[in-house]
């Protein structure tokens, strides 16, 4: 679903009539948590989460993750969830056999850039990754698992929309409170300009001493221009907006620009008649990396991929971190 626009609103008067129901949301949580209990593994695990429910930045920092713990020497596995998939694992991804349907877009997008497991159990599927040889765990969306306790919590947060109204589901984008979640936080990426981010530490600091890294999101040198090119877009990701963003900061001049739900997988007549349209306006067909694999290969031959990568400003500091986190591993 796309994120309703009171959550980011202050005093929104349909907010306040769905508190009844985010209480019970909480309590739901409450009791979940209270069948399970967290248990380490040999390796280093890296949780990358986020507090609001939707995209925040999670997946291109996994993949710039992944990038820079193999330059050092390691051997980094990732554990998803699966989310919109049908199998339970613990199973390795493979992007030959395996399609959306059965992991994922966020798996079968992350298996091509590294060693991925799908587990609803994130214990069990960081076992099976050591038993193959993962040096480290990079846990998926990983600050709500219950069953695997993570070595460097990180959290991603979007530094204009924040936590929004700071209300935990519906009456806000909050997956549970803010206070609870932070408890377990070690580092806040925080993806948006310095201003942005300046603005958003001041706004939750006082109350938190968290480490905050400012991060931007970057296009993928590909040698491809689109600059004063025609685009008809669509994008199906947490924050479909973010996409739009890109495409205005690249020089697109967009004709038409579609946000689809998250994780929705585009059908065919919706894709024939952007395509159509697309041709009317000799404007290319556009969509983001999480998009592109859910479209069948004929698609995927038709619409170009915009690829976006997440890059910290201060990469000492978390190297700072995650040394005094994984000294005791060997």
């Amino acid at each position: 679903m796309q994120q309703p626009h009171f959550w980011f609103q202050k005093n929104s008067l349909l907010s306040h009539l769905l508190l009844p129901l985010s209480g019970i949301w909480l309590l739901g949580t409450a009791i979940r948590k209270r069948f399970y209990t967290r248990k380490t593994v040999e390796k280093p695990v890296i949780s990358i989460g986020n507090v609001n429910i939707g995209g925040t930045g999670k997946t291109p920092l996994a993949i710039t993750l992944i990038q820079k713990l193999r330059d050092k020497g390691h051997n980094p596995h990732i554990v998803s969830r699966g989310y919109g998939g049908k199998l339970q694992g613990p199973i390795q991804v493979n992007e030959k056999e395996h399609s959306v349907l059965d992991v994922g877009d966020e798996a079968l997008l992350l298996s091509t850039f590294g060693p991925t497991w799908v587990a609803r159990d994130r214990y069990m599927g960081a076992v099976s990754a050591i038993n193959e040889g993962a040096s480290i765990v990079i846990l998926d969306d990983g600050h709500q698992n219950l069953t695997l306790e993570p070595t460097l919590s990180i959290i991603v947060v979007d530094a204009v929309r924040g936590f929004g109204n700071k209300r935990v589901i519906p009456s806000g984008p909050l997956r549970e409170s803010l206070s609870q979640a932070l408890t377990r936080v070690d580092l806040v990426v925080a993806v948006g300009t310095e201003t942005q981010v300046e603005r958003l530490q001041n706004h939750f600091g006082k109350d938190y001493d968290l480490p905050v890294i400012p991060a931007r999101l970057t296009l993928l040198e590909s040698g491809l221009s689109l600059d004063n090119q025609n685009v008809v877009a669509f994008a199906g990701i947490g924050d479909p907006s973010k996409f739009r963003t890109t495409l205005n900061e690249l020089g697109t001049n967009i004709i038409r620009y579609v946000p689809l739900d998250d994780h929705e997988i585009p059908n065919e007549s919706f894709l024939l008649r952007l395509e159509r349209e697309a041709r009317k306006s000799n404007a290319l067909l556009v969509t983001t990396e999480k998009d592109a694999v859910r479209l069948n290969p004929e698609w995927k031959k038709k619409v170009l991929t915009v690829p976006v990568r997440l890059e910290l400003n201060d990469w000492d500091l978390f190297d700072t971190y995650f040394q005094n986190k994984v000294k005791g591993f060997h």
